[in-house]
């Protein structure tokens, strides 16, 4: 009888092992086919270059394809409510754009930062600046300043569509100076440069786009908005430095839908670990001044609950909600 239950017991054991077996044996697997890599922003584009490069060294470490999918549109949120509503197998991966902790307050796109993603690795900022023609009357942004003061509203200035970083971080700035800036929302990062050269507006408010045409003297950088001054632009004060409380980086990082397998998501974290820290990366980022700002998974979604929290304020305090019903 002691027998026949002992027999029972281990049957009863090793039936209740098998869905975990099952589980470990595909999560070991992982990955056995090639990994589609959503990015949420055009291809050619800065996030773009530097995503292809992350993707070819996290590759190397999978043992897999990581294929780059461009689906693009509302300001990155196309391509996040599709990663985030892909199967949670780790097979579909892509980037986050930490806007979404705005958007998502905003009604944007119906997508909850901190319940329907996985997060993966934070890997690296943008550089934003304020460029302005080489031609244009302002000379230091103490000269910008001091004319928007004197003509509110009146000076314009591009960016790439209303509540995205560019338009915020430039309206965060306007407030701190005690200005009021005229903003000209484009499609994106590209046509509000096009609408500084042509002398559409007055002000350029984006990521380095504005690079290659400072560097060739055709315009003239005022200000960056990181933490410290850019290795290429070093002659660019900061806007902290100029004596305002302004930092916009807006890092990029890498996610997965909810719910991926542990094991999965600890394969993925490795990888994309590696992948931060190998020189084509690191090469891609330098080459759009971009700095590397690695966090693993727990201390990325710990950063992005304190975007959301930093997001509630700044959307109250710049009345977004009211400007975006407007437009």
């Amino acid at each position: 009888m002691r027998s026949n239950r002992r027999q029972f017991m281990l049957g009863s054991l090793g039936a209740a092992m098998l869905p975990f077996a099952a589980t470990h044996a595909v999560a070991a697997g992982y990955p056995d086919r090639p990994v589609t890599f959503i990015c949420p922003w055009p291809a050619g584009g800065t996030a773009d270059v530097t995503m292809r490069a992350l993707c070819t060294a996290a590759a190397r470490e999978l043992g897999q394809s990581v294929v780059v999918d461009n689906k693009t549109g509302a300001s990155g949120m196309i391509g996040l409510k599709a990663l985030a509503s892909a199967k949670p197998d780790g097979y579909t991966i892509g980037q986050i754009p930490i806007s979404v902790t705005r958007f998502s307050q905003l009604g944007m796109v119906q997508v909850d930062p901190l319940k329907d993603l996985s997060y993966i690795a934070r890997v690296s900022g943008q550089t934003f600046g304020i460029a302005v023609r080489a031609e244009a009357p302002w000379k230091t942004l103490k000269d910008l300043v001091a004319d928007a003061k004197a003509n509110p509203d009146k000076i314009t200035y591009g960016t790439a569509g209303l509540g995205g970083a560019t338009h915020v971080g430039m309206e965060e700035f306007a407030i701190a100076a005690g200005v009021k800036f005229n903003a000209i929302p484009f499609k994106g990062g590209a046509e509000a440069l096009q609408a500084l050269m042509g002398g559409h507006v007055d002000v350029l408010a984006d990521s380095s786009s504005w690079a290659p045409h400072v560097k060739s003297g055709k315009l003239r950088l005022l200000a960056t908005w990181g933490e410290q001054r850019t290795t290429e632009f070093k002659d660019a004060p900061t806007l902290k430095e100029a004596g305002y409380n302004v930092v916009v980086d807006a890092p990029n990082g890498i996610g997965a839908p909810k719910g991926l397998p542990a094991d999965v998501a600890a394969r993925l974290r490795a990888a994309f670990k590696v992948a931060a820290a190998s020189p084509e990366f690191a090469a891609a980022c330098a080459r759009i001044d971009a700095p590397l700002m690695y966090l693993d998974a727990p201390d990325y979604e710990k950063y992005v609950s304190a975007s959301v929290a930093k997001e509630k304020l700044l959307i109250e305090r710049l009345k977004l909600k009211e400007l975006m019903s407007k437009n």
